[in-house]
């Protein structure tokens, strides 16, 4: 799926007077995904979020769809490193950094989130990606002259795999949560062997809205077979010749 639809939502305000209140129904964590525009403003809507039912933050550093710095912050160390330390600053609660794949070595963006202060990584967001329709030849994306939107689906999946195996490898000790083309158990078990400790379900929902039901019956069907006791078993356990 390509889109480029950005991050409509309400607001914040509307968001903390009605969204709150019902999600107060769903005895469920909940992590609020975080995007902005500068630093101040991430810092002061993070003190805003700070409230008992809201368990933690995804600091979004790295939405590619999104005009404007906020799609800048994840493609550099220092203005991740700034970002995420104003945001642990604002508050106590878990913080979450997604990253981009957009980028020369991810690697170092992951550690300059680490050592800002990042309790987990989300990784990875949509890479960049563009279509023309040869008929009109005219790009498929399009909207104030920009034609580039974020790619998704089980295409990016080797990608995110590759980048979630890198930072693990690479020693930084924070929990992964790996994404990208996840559509059933066997994805997600790749996502696991390569070391992260949770999966995350997103363009799949789009086809099945019981998609994230099934992967958690693939991983279970997959644990059976392989004599697998508990999941945290896979993690980071793929073979290296």
């Amino acid at each position: 799926m390509l889109n480029s639809i950005g991050l409509e939502n309400p607001g914040i305000d509307i968001f903390l007077r009605e969204a709150i209140s019902f999600l107060e129904d769903y005895e469920v964590p909940l992590i609020v995904n975080l995007s902005e525009n500068c630093i101040n403003d991430f810092a002061e809507a993070t003190k805003r979020l700070s409230v008992d039912r809201v368990s933690g933050l995804e600091v979004n550093v790295s939405c590619p769809n999104v005009e404007g710095e906020g799609m800048l912050f994840g493609t550099s160390e220092r203005a991740t490193y700034d970002v995420v330390q104003a945001v642990r600053k604002a508050t106590d609660k878990t913080l979450i950094v997604k990253l981009t794949p957009n980028v020369t070595d991810i690697v170092k963006i992951a550690r300059a989130a680490y050592e800002a202060g990042a309790n987990a990584l989300s990784m990875i967001n949509t890479v960049l990606g563009m279509a023309i329709d040869v008929r009109t030849r005219k790009s498929k994306v399009h909207g104030n002259k920009r034609y580039v939107a974020g790619l998704s689906g089980p295409c990016i999946k080797p990608i995110g795999v590759r980048c979630v195996y890198q930072v693990y490898k690479s020693g930084i000790p924070l929990p992964i949560v790996g994404m990208g083309g996840v559509m059933n158990g066997e994805d997600a078990i790749e996502y696991i062997l390569a070391g992260a400790t949770a999966v995350a379900v997103g363009t799949a929902n789009f086809v099945n809205p019981l998609a994230a039901v099934k992967v958690i019956e693939g991983i279970e069907a997959y644990m059976k077979e392989q004599w697998v006791e508990d999941v945290n078993e896979l993690r980071g356990a793929m073979k290296e010749l």
